[in-house]
C-alpha cells in the first residue's frame, strides 16, 4: 500500500528531562500539537506513543520500539504515517535520526511534522539532515555547557550531583543548593566511618551490619545493605568535606559542605582498606552464640563452634563444642551456661578496684591538661608543616612545567597529588590544635565507664556492644578447657594496667620488692617490723 493512501496516523512524543515529567510540561502539548496537525490533513489517530526522561539518541527506547511494533503489526491493514512534533523529538544526533528514518520506513509508515516537510528529493534530504546536525549540535552543546559550570562548581568547592546517602540539599540564599546533613543517616555513617578507622570495626562486613541493624538505613528492593554501597561510603570523600573530580581534572580541595568525619580520619580508613584488616570474630557470628569463634578448644586451640540442640521431650538446649577433627574432645558439648557464665566471671575479675579507677582518671586527667597547655606549640608545627608542604608542592610546579618527558610529568602529577592531600591533612590539624573539639568529661566519660565496669557493655542486647567489648579487652581469642575453665587471658594493655596495679596492692606489700641501695643500708637499723597489717599501715601513711 503506498505512503500515499494513507489516512492513519500514530503520535510520537518524547520529553528528555524528569523535571519536565514532574512539571507536566512537554508530552500533552506535544501530543495537542500533533493531533491538530492530523485534524488538518484528515489523519485518524490510532494510537500515541510517548518515552519520558528520555535524552540522547537511543534508538531502543521503549515507546519507539512500541510504536515499530505496532507498525509491523498493522503494516498489511493500512498505511500509517508517524506524526512528530518537531525533528529533534525522534532523535538529537543524525546517526540515531537516519537509523529511525530507516525502522519506520521499513515498517511501511511515512515521518511528517509541522515543523517541517518530509520528502525524498536531494533539497528535502538536505534540509532534514541539516535540521538533524543542528539538533545533534543543540545537544552536544548542551551538554558541554552544563559539565563546564559543574566543573567551575567544584572548582569553588560545591558539589553538583546527587547528594550521597547521608546529605540532602538545602537552598542558601545567594550560594545556591548546598549539602547539609541528613539525620539520622548522617550520624549513623559517621559512627560507621569512625568505628572502622579507630579498628572498631575489623572488615567492612562489619560495617555493613552495623548500617543495617538501622531501620532507617535505605536498602535495595530484597531489604539488604549492598558491599558496593559500603564501600563507596568508605572511600568517597564528600563524607570528608572534600570535593573532587579526577576525571574533570579536580584535585581534592575542601568543600563548601561540612564534612561528617575529617580529613585525618578519612585518610586512617583508606589506610585500612589499603592493608586489609583482619577480624579475630568470625564474620556469620549470632547473638544467640556471642562467644562462638572467639573462645578455643583448650585441647585443640580450634575456634569452639555451637548449635542448637532438641532433647526427646522437645526442649531445645544451647550447646558450645569443637568440631575439630582428632581431638580428644570432639564433638564433646559444652553447656551454653556454663561457659558464658565463666567467661561473666572472667570478665568481673577484670573490674578493677576503686582506687585503682580513681588513680587513672587522676592520671588521664593531668594527661589531658598537659596537652592542652602544649596545643599551642602542635598549632605550631602543623602551620610550620603547611608552609613546608606548599613550598615543596610549589617546587614540585616548577619541575611539571620543565618537564618534557610523559613518563616524569606523570610521576610529577602523582607525586604533586600525595602532598596536596598531606596539606589538607595539616591545615586541618593546625585548625584542631587550638582548641579541642570536646572537653575532657565529652572525650573520655564513655571510655571511663567502659574500663570501670566493661559487664555493662557485654550484657547488652546489641550484638555490636558484645563484639566490641571482646575487641577491646582481649588481645586474642580464649582459650577454654571443659576441666579448667578459661586459661590466663591476654587483656588489652588498659586492663592489663589496671588488673597488673590492683593486684600489686592487694597481694604485693612494700618489702616484698627488691629494695634500693639507700633502703638495704638502713634495713639493720630499722625497728622490730610492726604486726599491723600491711594495708593498714599503707592506709596509715
Amino acid at each position: 500500500m503506498s505512503h500515499e493512501s494513507a489516512n492513519v496516523a500514530v503520535i510520537y512524543a518524547r520529553i528528555s528531562s524528569v523535571a519536565q515529567l514532574q512539571k507536566g510540561h512537554g508530552l500533552a502539548s506535544q501530543e495537542t500539537r500533533c493531533r491538530e496537525y492530523a485534524r488538518m490533513k484528515g489523519y485518524s489517530v490510532a494510537e500515541v506513543f510517548h518515552d519520558e526522561a528520555v535524552s540522547g539518541g537511543v534508538i531502543d527506547r521503549p515507546g519507539i520500539s512500541a510504536m515499530l511494533d505496532y507498525l509491523k503489526a498493522q503494516r498489511s491493514n493500512a498505511a500509517h504515517v508517524v506524526i512528530i512534533d518537531d525533528i529533534s523529538r525522534i532523535a538529537r544526533d543524525i546517526k540515531t535520526h537516519l537509523e529511525l528514518r530507516d525502522a519506520i520506513s521499513g515498517a511501511g509508515a511515512k515521518l511528517e511534522s509541522p515543523s517541517i516537510e518530509f520528502g525524498e528529493d536531494s533539497d528535502s534530504i538536505l534540509v532534514e539532515n541539516l535540521l538533524a546536525s543542528v539538533s545533534q549540535h543543540q545537544r552536544q552543546k548542551n551538554a558541554e555547557q552544563t559539565k563546564n559550570r559543574m566543573r567551575a562548581r567544584m572548582m569553588n568547592g560545591y558539589w553538583p550531583f546527587h547528594a550521597c546517602i547521608g546529605f540532602k540539599y538545602e537552598t542558601v540564599p545567594g550560594r545556591g543548593k548546598m549539602l547539609k546533613r541528613d539525620e539520622p543517616l548522617a550520624s549513623i555513617i559517621e559512627e560507621g566511618l569512625r568505628g572502622y578507622a579507630s579498628g572498631r570495626f575489623q572488615l567492612q562486613a562489619e560495617v555493613k551490619r552495623f548500617f543495617e541493624s538501622f531501620p532507617a538505613f535505605p536498602r535495595d528492593r530484597l531489604g539488604r545493605v549492598r558491599n558496593q554501597k559500603v564501600k563507596d561510603i568508605l572511600t568517597h570523600s564528600l563524607y570528608a568535606g572534600y570535593v573532587e573530580a579526577p576525571e574533570w581534572g579536580v584535585s581534592l580541595r575542601p568543600g563548601q559542605h561540612e564534612g561528617l568525619i575529617d580529613l585525618e580520619t578519612f585518610e586512617k580508613v583508606q589506610q585500612r582498606l589499603k592493608e586489609g584488616a583482619k577480624a579475630p570474630i568470625r564474620a556469620n557470628i549470632d547473638m544467640d552464640f556471642p562467644l562462638r569463634g572467639f573462645v578455643t578448644c583448650g585441647t585443640c586451640a580450634h575456634p569452639l563452634t555451637a548449635c542448637w540442640a532438641k532433647s526427646k521431650t522437645g526442649k531445645r538446649h544451647a550447646y558450645y563444642m569443637c568440631f575439630k577433627k582428632g581431638c580428644a574432645v570432639y564433638r564433646k558439648s559444652i553447656r551454653r551456661e556454663e561457659l558464658e557464665g565463666a567467661f561473666d566471671s572472667l570478665l568481673d575479675s577484670l573490674q578493677p578496684s576503686r582506687m585503682m579507677f580513681s588513680v587513672a582518671r587522676a592520671m588521664f586527667t593531668n594527661a589531658w591538661n598537659q596537652r592542652m597547655d602544649s596545643a599551642a606549640y602542635f598549632a605550631k608545627a602543623a602551620r610550620r608543616e603547611v608552609i613546608k608542604l606548599e613550598k615543596q608542592i610549589e617546587q614540585l610546579l616548577d619541575r611539571i612545567v620543565s618537564a618534557s618527558n610523559a613518563g616524569v610529568t606523570g610521576a610529577y602529577e602523582a607525586r604533586l597529588a600525595k602532598l596536596e592531600r598531606n596539606k589538607h591533612v595539616a591545615v586541618e590539624n593546625a585548625a584542631k590544635a587550638d582548641k579541642p573539639r570536646r572537653t575532657f568529661e565529652e572525650m573520655f566519660e564513655l571510655a571511663m565507664r567502659f574500663l570501670s565496669n566493661p559487664c555493662n557493655l557485654w550484657r547488652s542486647e546489641r550484638l555490636e556492644d558484645k563484639q566490641t567489648v571482646l575487641k577491646l579487652v582481649f588481645c586474642e581469642r580464649l582459650q577454654y578447657s571443659r576441666k579448667s575453665g578459661f586459661r590466663t587471658p591476654q587483656v588489652s594493655v588498659p586492663f592489663k594496667l589496671l588488673a597488673d596495679s590492683s593486684l600489686r596492692n592487694k597481694m604485693a606489700e612494700r618489702e616484698g620488692f627488691e629494695p634500693s641501695e639507700r633502703l638495704r643500708a638502713q634495713r639493720f637499723s630499722r625497728p622490730p617490723r610492726s604486726t599491723t597489717p600491711a594495708p593498714l599501715r599503707e592506709a596509715a601513711l
